[in-house]
């Protein structure tokens, strides 16, 4: 296989030696990859492997991605926070994000030196696009000397006009360190409303919603519940709205749900956030049965196997971020990694 001559979304043979490359990933994710899909993934993952070698190259996934992703190719793997920390502490000299836009941007302020890659520029996020830096500067007109609290799922050019970044792990620690007593959260309105229920600070909101987790219902938790019985535990994510987390036996990030799996071993349990998620989670922990309520994000899946090779191959598509508006919106990120993961402390 000639891994410097583009052979763009095109199969690629699956021989012994391929997997024997693959065995050990194989049997890590044969519970949640059928074995007559492996032979499709395997060729990917043994080219993207090799090249990351020759290109210096680090993946990092986040915790959305597809099982042959997460655990086939990521060299490092986790929430928004995770990734943004892993990318500023890499010596590689390339990034492939294999997340959404904004997380791509993150990396590259971050470490602008490197070359950030995202294999599907149109990976793109909800919240990100309900929210501008038009609408920040209003904002402030509207409110003025009241700080804004940015959440991540947002582009490089709001985090510019912020004054701390946070992230759904952090987003109580955040409020809390600037020692206000108003601030302006942007832009999930429900991530908003689970601070506002943790926190004295008044949180001004803004009606920024996630498509995956927004689709959620209380009625619908009430409805596992029922079907399942009380040996069911339903762990959901802050972003979901108030009436899903008023059902939720647990309510955290991404990587608070792992945490709380991995610590509770829960018989059953039902993740109330995007479908690979549990997949991903399953693999670590084959105790657990994870009864699925799956409603997939459209931007995380843009990324796939051939498009992070074709990346990697053509060392595109290449994220750049203006040196000013990079500047400005590294400041409010930093002001996050200094408060760091306070959530579940």
């Amino acid at each position: 296989m000639n891994l410097e001559t583009p052979r763009p979304y095109a199969a690629l043979d699956y021989t012994p030696e391929v997997a024997r490359m693959t065995a050990a990933i194989h049997e890590k994710v044969r519970p949640v990859i059928p074995d007559l899909e492996w032979p499709v993934h395997a060729p990917y993952i043994a080219a993207i492997n090799e090249l990351k070698r020759q290109r210096n190259a680090v993946v990092l996934a986040h915790n959305y991605q597809t099982p042959e992703i997460f655990h086939g190719v990521a060299d490092f793997v986790g929430d928004s926070l995770a990734l943004a920390q892993q990318g500023a502490k890499t010596d590689a000299d390339v990034i492939v994000l294999a997340g959404v836009h904004f997380m791509a941007e993150t990396a590259k302020i971050l470490s602008p030196e490197k070359t950030v890659l995202i294999p599907d520029p149109l990976a793109g996020c909800s919240l990100a696009a309900s929210i501008t830096a038009e609408d920040i500067r209003l904002l402030r007109q509207r409110y003025p000397g009241v700080p804004v609290v940015t959440y991540v799922n947002t582009s490089a050019a709001v985090k510019a006009e912020s004054d701390i970044c946070c992230t759904s792990a952090n987003a109580v620690a955040v409020v809390e360190s600037l020692g206000v007593d108003r601030v302006i959260f942007l832009p999930d309105e429900f991530l908003g409303k689970y601070v506002a229920s943790r926190t004295d600070v008044q949180i001004i909101l803004w009606k920024g919603h996630c498509e995956v987790h927004e689709r959620f219902t209380g009625k619908e938790l009430r409805a596992y519940r029922a079907a399942q019985g009380d040996g069911v535990e339903i762990l959901a994510h802050p972003e979901c709205p108030p009436d899903v987390l008023a059902e939720a036996d647990f309510v955290g990030s991404t990587a608070a749900m792992i945490r709380h799996v991995g610590e509770s071993r829960p018989r059953r349990v039902v993740m109330v956030t995007e479908c690979s998620m549990s997949d991903n989670v399953a693999v670590e922990y084959p105790d657990v049965e994870f009864i699925r309520p799956c409603n997939l994000c459209p931007h995380m899946k843009r990324i796939t196997l051939p498009k992070i090779l074709r990346s990697l191959q053509t060392m595109e598509t290449k994220v750049e971020v203006d040196p000013e508006v990079g500047r400005r919106a590294r400041v409010a990120v930093e002001r996050m990694l200094a408060v760091g993961r306070r959530e579940g402390k």
